[in-house]
């Protein structure tokens, strides 16, 4: 699936998403894999689900908002520098554009987002 269509269904936890390892400048600690779909794109805003494996990388963030619906984690927030935010299933998170951030995935980690 790469774009849902009107009146169509999915559950954001089963869907098959391809995935790819982290690239090595990015990896803190494990063997990290990451992938994405897109669901819908339209007038500068995608929607689409993201996943992460085990382990602890690094990003720098577009414009964002996502909810976890699998998985358990946690994000710091290296610049700016705020406190962290655990993540598990049901929790919002907002990021925005050039946050630096570490993703410490204890549990293969998914989210739908919004950017």
């Amino acid at each position: 699936m790469t774009r849902m269509d009107a009146g169509a269904a999915a559950v954001a936890a089963s869907l098959e998403i391809p995935d790819e390892p982290v690239p090595a400048d990015r990896v803190r600690a494990g063997s990290p894999r990451t992938g994405f779909l897109d669901l819908d794109e339209t007038e500068g805003r995608a929607i689409g689900v993201w996943e992460h494996t085990p382990g602890v990388s690094t990003d720098v963030e577009a414009d964002e908002v996502f909810v976890v619906v699998a998985g358990a984690g946690l994000i710091e927030f290296t610049r700016p520098a705020l406190p962290p935010v655990e993540l598990r299933p049901g929790v919002i998170v907002r990021l925005a554009a050039g946050m630096h951030t570490v993703w410490t995935v204890r549990e293969t980690l998914r989210k739908v987002y919004i950017a």
